[in-house]
């Protein structure tokens, strides 16, 4: 029988326990690190977002992150969080300095949430902020304020440190395996060019993009032909064929991995299509196209629009078949296939 519903049922949650209650609006499933998209790797990947914006703004060249027990460090050299609101950054919900493209552009976390998630999810969080000479230190449990330090002065180089201890009242037995770790770090490293990340005592670096990462994921024996590595203003693609069935395409929008896709990857796939049919004048068929292809294709776009908090599926109509993006793409590759063809 239907119990009674009346005031006293309703609820207002503030924000760390909200994120404590459906850690999965947040985070995606919870797993106990066993997954490549357990939540342990998505707490790493939340943190890591903001030193790759400070990067690609053009602060900051390598990233440092250690991993001891279940004790994660993450340390970057860009500006730093203004010190004024060092506390404010991690605990208060929608508060970021994404919003209005200005400090940053282009810009994967755009929603003021990622931090905070990490630090309600945390059973320890530490955050430290070094500009220009000062320092600014807080303290969390589980997103809770248990120490904020007065300003000091500082030898270190600008930039943020973040220290978390990832909640096992939220994610239970859990435990971090490098191989998922190792992907995870090389995919930023392949999205960003020059950029290091130092992982506990492994440097990783990138100085061909995207045909690193097609590289590395392909077997060259099985490829029909040499890596095809295009680059126009905020678009980058990888391409080839193997003999396998299907297609196997990586998709990325402002460094993010998309592993479900989304309006970009659809384009890529029309795109390509079209430039195929128009090039040599033929009406071939989409699946022949498509048949076998490799590809790893990345786009930055400005305020990008993800299906959830995770950012797993673009759904952004501005990435789209005939878009700026997509049209860079079909010009340059069929000026290769001119050449080639030559």
């Amino acid at each position: 029988m239907a119990s009674n519903y009346n005031e006293e049922d309703i609820k207002s949650l503030d924000w760390k326990e909200h994120i404590r209650l459906r850690p999965g609006m947040y985070i995606g499933k919870l797993g106990d690190g066993s997954a490549a998209d357990d939540g342990i790797y998505v707490l790493v990947k939340e943190v890591i977002d903001n030193c790759i914006d400070e990067h690609t703004m053009g602060f900051g060249r390598h990233v440092d992150v250690t991993l001891s027990q279940k004790v994660v460090t993450i340390r970057d050299y860009g500006r730093g969080i203004p010190l004024g609101k060092v506390v404010d950054v991690v605990s208060k919900i929608n508060t970021g300095a994404k919003y209005d493209s200005k400090a940053f552009q282009k810009s994967v976390g755009l929603n003021g949430v990622g931090t905070k998630a990490v630090n309600a999810l945390s059973s320890y969080f530490k955050v430290e902020s070094f500009r220009e000479g000062k320092a600014k230190v807080a303290e969390f449990e589980r997103g809770v304020l248990t120490k904020e330090h007065k300003e000091t002065t500082t030898t270190e180089e600008n930039g943020t440190l973040v220290t978390f201890i990832a909640d096992e009242k939220i994610f239970h037995n859990y435990k971090f395996l490098h191989e998922y770790l190792d992907n995870q770090f090389w995919n930023y490293c392949y999205l960003n060019a020059g950029l290091v990340i130092n992982f506990n005592s492994k440097r990783y670096i990138s100085k061909n993009g995207l045909l690193d990462l097609l590289t590395r994921k392909t077997n060259a024996d099985e490829l029909r032909y040499p890596i095809i590595h295009l680059k126009g203003e905020d678009i980058e693609i990888a391409l080839s064929h193997n003999n396998d069935y299907g297609e196997d395409i990586f998709s990325f929008v402002n460094g993010q991995y998309t592993t479900q896709g989304g309006t970009h990857q659809q384009a890529f796939r029309e795109g390509y299509v079209k430039v195929i049919r128009d090039f040599y004048k033929k009406d071939y068929d989409v699946a022949d196209i498509r048949q076998s292809i490799v590809a790893a294709v990345s786009v930055r776009v400005q305020e990008p629009v993800f299906e959830s908090q995770t950012k797993t599926k673009l759904g952004s109509s501005v990435v789209s078949e005939g878009g700026p993006s997509m049209k860079k793409f079909e010009e340059v590759y069929r000026r290769f296939l001119s050449k080639r063809i030559r």
